[in-house]
C-alpha cells in the first residue's frame, strides 16, 4: 500500500543527476515528489516534460520538483540534458524510495520488467506530511496537475 494524505513521508535521500545527495521529506520548501516508470519513454518524456514547460507554476507555489526513477544517475542525466529539464532528477536504483512511498511494480506491465516505479505524484508539506498522493492505475495514466497544483496553492 502507498503512502497516504496525512502520513509523514519517509525520510531518505537519494543521488541526482549531479551526484549529490537530496534528502526527501521535511524541507524549507513544499515538494512534489515524481515516480516514473522510466527515462526516455513516450509516457515517462510527456510527463516531465509537462513539469518542465510549467515550472514557474511551482516556483511560485514555493516548491521543489523532483523526479524519481529506478533509472542510474547517468541515465537520467542524459535524458535531463536531452529534454532540457529544469528540476532534480534522483536515482532510486537500489529502490529504497519506491519501496518506502509504496510505488513499486512487482512486474511492470509492459516487458515483464521486475522491480520499476510506478507513476505516482506526491505532495509533501514544509513539515513532511504528505498533502496529495496520487498513484496512477497504469503506467499509461498520468497524475492530475490541476490537482497537485491545488494542492500547493492550499499550502501557501
Amino acid at each position: 500500500m502507498s503512502i497516504q494524505v496525512g502520513e509523514k513521508a519517509p525520510v531518505l535521500s537519494l543521488f541526482d543527476t549531479e551526484k549529490s545527495q537530496i534528502a526527501l521529506g521535511a524541507s524549507d520548501k513544499n515538494t512534489v515528489l515524481l515516480f516514473f516508470p522510466l527515462a526516455f519513454t513516450g509516457v515517462c518524456t510527456a510527463e516531465l516534460c509537462n513539469i518542465r514547460d510549467n515550472i514557474a507554476l511551482y516556483n511560485n507555489t514555493n516548491a521543489t520538483v523532483l523526479g524519481v526513477s529506478v533509472d542510474s544517475l547517468f541515465t537520467l542525466g542524459k535524458f535531463k540534458e536531452e529534454q532540457k529539464l529544469n528540476f532534480s532528477l534522483l536515482s532510486d536504483f537500489n529502490k529504497d524510495a519506491s519501496k518506502a512511498f509504496g510505488v513499486l511494480y512487482d512486474t511492470f506491465p509492459a516487458f515483464g520488467m521486475q522491480g520499476v516505479s510506478k507513476r505516482a505524484a506526491f505532495v509533501i508539506d514544509k513539515e513532511g506530511v504528505v498533502r496529495y498522493a496520487e498513484v496512477c492505475p497504469t503506467p499509461g495514466d498520468l497524475p492530475s496537475f490541476t490537482a497537485i497544483q491545488a494542492c500547493l496553492a492550499g499550502l501557501n
